[in-house]
Formats: structure tokens, sequence, C-alpha cells
């Protein structure tokens, strides 16, 4: 009796062993993919555990030092750091953000002092420094300024690349900020630092932990629709990027990242620029609780997650899990 033809090509056979899925891989996650946010606190010695973002914490700048040989070690290339800044140091104008001497600052002195090999990526934007919760300065409508907004931006991408930043990344929503810092940053001989421009910044769903984390829930007046790109849109995110890189990025991300996977994949495929994609606090957070639950393994969860970065054409990708996936990924 004959027997039935089979076609010529098998998939199956290239998922048959291990060592043969490792050579056939179309796409390989490393530690050096990988950028750790880290959340500062006043005081000293301390760690301040996040609630909603179980597992992180806020660590006061004498912790940090710790914290920034650990990525060295593991492989983790660059620190993203959020100051909580005190209550009584928020205002209208967000002019803590302009102090040489305030939080992030005194954080990046203390881990380029400490670790001057590990980058150190800092967030360009007013909202842990306003007492209304905004990234930007206000009207008396409460409707947010995007030129007097642009001008303190820079000031604050100066004092921060004076105190060592490699990467000053505003993640405002300003039309026209990064050319302003580009042109500021080179008329002051910062040359080198680099800029990564959170070209394509949805007003989400997912930011409720962070705002937890860097003290600002509760204090926002209104939302941040009006500067913040509609979920809806995707092709208006190639405008967002074509008009950064014209002003001088070096870098862009897409925020937040696994419900936007489609847009990560379009930029890299329209621009083929450094592309970076932020896995932001509530998606985190869904996966700390679903493990939790018992509906997923931890560590299988943090890892196939980075891969979809990777394989929807991330250069990399910011996580609250990078240690725990370095760690994974040096078995």
């Amino acid at each position: 009796m004959p027997q039935p033809s089979f076609p010529a090509t098998r998939m199956r056979r290239g998922r048959s062993a291990p060592w043969i899925r490792a050579l056939l891989a179309e796409h390989r996650l490393h530690p050096s993919d990988l950028i750790w946010p880290l959340f500062i606190a006043e005081g000293k010695d301390g760690e301040e555990p996040i609630a909603t973002l179980p597992g992180v914490s806020r660590w006061t700048v004498d912790r940090l030092a710790s914290q920034a040989r650990e990525a060295r070690d593991l492989g983790i290339p660059c620190l993203a750091l959020f100051p909580n800044t005190p209550r009584d140091l928020r205002t209208d104008d967000g002019r803590e953000a302009l102090n040489p001497d305030n939080l992030m600052c005194r954080a990046i002195r203390a881990i380029k002092d400490a670790v001057p090999e590990v980058g150190i990526l800092t967030d360009v934007a007013l909202d842990p420094y306003t007492s209304h919760g905004h990234d930007g300065l206000t009207d008396a409508r409460g409707y947010v300024l995007n030129d007097e907004t642009t001008e303190q931006l820079v000031g604050q991408a100066l004092v921060q690349a004076a105190a060592g930043a490699d990467i000053v990344a505003p993640s405002d929503m300003m039309d026209g900020r990064v050319g302003a810092i580009r042109s500021a940053l080179e008329a002051a001989g910062h040359r080198n630092v680099a800029i990564m421009a959170y070209a394509a910044k949805y007003a989400s769903a997912f930011y409720g932990p962070f705002r937890d984390a860097v003290g600002s829930r509760g204090l926002l007046k209104g939302d941040k629709r009006g500067y913040q790109m509609d979920p809806a849109n995707g092709a208006e995110a190639l405008r967002e990027v074509a008009l950064d890189l014209a002003e001088g990025a070096d870098m862009v991300m897409v925020k937040p990242g696994l419900a936007y996977l489609d847009v990560v994949a379009r930029v890299k495929d329209r621009f083929g620029v450094p592309t970076f994609a932020y896995a932001v606090s509530g998606e985190y957070a869904m996966i700390e609780a679903a493990a939790a639950a018992g509906a997923g393994e931890r560590d299988a969860l943090i890892l196939e997650t980075l891969m979809a970065f990777k394989r929807a054409g991330a250069t990399g990708v910011l996580t609250y899990h990078a240690r725990d996936a370095a760690r994974l990924l040096h078995g």
C-alpha cells in the first residue's frame, strides 16, 4: 500500500534539539540590550520599596554606587535615573529642575564618581518638579505652555550634562524641544552628550505605578492628552520621529512598549535608526501580578516579553526587569 507523501520541507527539523534551535534563532537577547531604570530618594542609607512596583525601590544617593556596580558586573551598559523630588521643592514653575545640586544631579555625580564606565540616561521633563504634576509650565487655565516649557527643559538638560549625564532623554513631548536642547548642548561644549528623544510617547493608562515611584500621583491636575500622543494613532508617531531626528536626536524611543510593538516595528522599518522601547511600570506590574497569581512562570514571562521587543526591531529596552533578565541570561 503506498505511503502518503510528505513535503520535502519539515519545519520541525529546525526545532528538534536545543543546539539547532540556538543555531537557527533569528534574534538574541543580551544584557547589553537593557537599560535599568532606578528611582532616587532623599536621605541616607535608604531603600524605599514601591508598593505598586513589587521588587522595585527608591534608593538614596549613597546607595546608588552599589546598584551601578551590579549593573556593570551583569553587563547592563546604562542606568536611567528618575528622582522623587520632595514635596516642599515642587513648585508651579518646577524651578528645582534647574538646580545644579538637585537630587538628579547629585545622583549622576555619585554614580560617575564610583562607576564611570556605566552610562547614565537622564529624564528631561518637569513632572518630578512641578506641584501640578504636568511635564511643563502651565498658564492660568492649566494649559501646558510649549515654548516656555522648552526654555526650561534646555536649562534642565544643561545642568544634567554638566553633572555628567551621557544621554539626556526629553520625555515631555513639547514641540521643538530636541532642536533647542541640541543647540544648547553644542554651545555649552557638551558635544558628546547624546539625545534619546521620547519621540512617540502615548497618553497611556500604563503609567500609574511610575507616578507612585516619583511621587506625582495625586498631584496631576487634568490629564496629559494635550501633549502626549493619542493611543489611536500610529502614523502620527512616524511624523514625530521624523521631526525629532531632523532636530538632532541620536536615538528615539517608543513608550509604552508591549502595547505599542507595532509602532516600534514601523519606526525601525521606516528610519533604521537606534530605536528603543520602554517596558513601562504598568507592564512590569502586570507580569509580577500574573506570576504572583500563578498565571505564568515569572522568568519565562520576563524573557519572552523582552524577546518580543527585539523581534519588533528594538535596539534596546528600558525595563525594571533589567537586573532579573541579565541574571537569567548569564545562567
